[in-house]
């Protein structure tokens, strides 16, 4: 979608245009549903939460600066959210977690479903702003600036993070032996 047909979208849903606001939704659903699947590891979670997002978007809408580009915006909405529902979920009795069964694993998965399930469990072991950090910038392509400006942090921290991410991801890999270890890291 071109920078102005957004901008004109965006105009319709301040305008009270039920239609331009479903189409906003539509638009990004995929994006801020990834992003939240991806911090929270939880299909439901992630749905209450992408909606959450949207409802708070759509909320606050007013307060985006057309100047700037609206999809990190958008996304460091899902993301504080997504915080906040990881928050609530440490505050949870853990005892659900024993009860719900552990996915199977079929010998017949190809390779790459195997690599992207274990990439996903080591995803789910990062520090929550190293996982969102991850996230923005490999699967969403913002740059460092743009997730600095979203996490509200300096982008030396945001480059930080996302080293760190990347080096606990590989180091959790290799200890799953999923990765080969290499003697010049």
């Amino acid at each position: 979608m071109l920078i102005d047909e957004l901008r004109g979208l965006i105009r319709r849903c301040l305008n009270g245009d039920q239609v331009a606001m479903q189409d906003l939704v539509d638009r990004f659903r995929g994006q801020v549903f990834g992003l939240c699947y991806r911090m929270l590891g939880h299909r439901e979670d992630a749905e209450d939460v992408a909606q959450e997002t949207f409802v708070r978007v759509l909320k606050n809408l007013h307060r985006w600066d057309s100047e700037r580009e609206f999809e990190p915006w958008l996304l460091a909405i899902a993301g504080n959210r997504c915080r906040t529902a990881l928050a609530r979920r440490m505050r949870r009795p853990t005892v659900s977690s024993l009860v719900e069964p552990l996915p199977s694993r079929s010998p017949d998965l190809s390779a790459a479903k195997q690599l992207a399930e274990e990439v996903d469990l080591a995803l789910r072991r990062l520090r929550a702003e190293y996982r969102e950090a991850f996230v923005l910038f490999h699967e969403h392509q913002l740059s460092y600036a743009q997730i600095a400006e979203n996490m509200d942090c300096p982008v030396g921290t945001i480059r930080t993070w996302i080293h760190r991410a990347r080096r606990e991801l590989i180091q959790y890999l290799q200890a799953r032996e999923v990765v080969e270890t290499r003697n010049a890291m």
